[in-house]
């Protein structure tokens, strides 16, 4: 099997995976992974619960459409993570119910949507900005992930949800998961937890390379 059919089985399959778990609903949410020759990502409007892998949009080095179905329209966002992250080879953005539940009830900080309060959160997530409400596919988003994409590894859109950014599909939709499940635990909480102490957060970055 060649190393696009791979890409595009992990991209169905993490689609599946995401579905399943209820992380997005309909036709919500996208995928895409990093090609030699370009990119694949899936269609506009394409359920990520039920994805032909024949069917994934491929996208050439130019930007232009050269296979499969008609491309999401938040291409140009995705590119923008691509292009100025070497290592990055997939990105993954969802609906996930208690992250957009988070920016409506309010983020912990815009630099930080939630405090670093368990030590996956720290060690495989870290940092992740709020983005203010653009309507879906804006440019005007794509131009301000361009601003971070190099210092983290996700935003939150608000009302919208997560854009998480790995070295894979498969790891950026561990990431997410993780995300979304210090989420559902901050928002569970009253009273709200502490985050983790600077001798915590030193000691997971010195013995994990967590950054913080």
């Amino acid at each position: 099997m060649s190393r696009e059919a791979k890409q595009r089985e992990e991209i169905c399959d993490i689609g599946r995976l995401l579905f399943g778990r209820g992380y997005t609903v309909g036709s919500a949410g996208n995928i895409s992974a990093r090609l030699d020759d370009g990119w694949l990502i899936t269609p506009t409007d394409a359920c990520l619960g039920r994805l032909d892998p024949a069917a994934i949009a491929k996208v050439n080095l130019a930007g232009e459409w050269v296979g499969g179905e008609k491309p999401s329209k938040t291409l140009a966002l995705h590119r923008q993570v691509y292009d100025r992250n070497p290592g990055v080879g997939g990105v993954v953005h969802t609906h996930s119910t208690h992250l957009v539940a988070l920016t409506l009830a309010g983020v912990w900080a815009p630099d930080d949507i939630l405090p670093p309060i368990t030590p996956y959160q720290v060690m495989k997530v870290g940092h992740i900005p709020l983005i203010g409400y653009e309507r879906p596919g804006s440019p005007k988003v794509a131009e301000q992930v361009a601003q971070l994409a190099n210092r983290v590894r996700g935003v939150m859109l608000e009302r919208l949800g997560p854009v998480v950014w790995e070295s894979s599909v498969a790891k950026a939709a561990y990431a997410l998961e993780e995300l979304e499940e210090t989420a559902r635990l901050w928002l569970m909480s009253n009273p709200k937890p502490a985050p983790l102490t600077a001798q915590a957060l030193e000691e997971l970055a010195e013995t994990f390379g967590a950054r913080w």
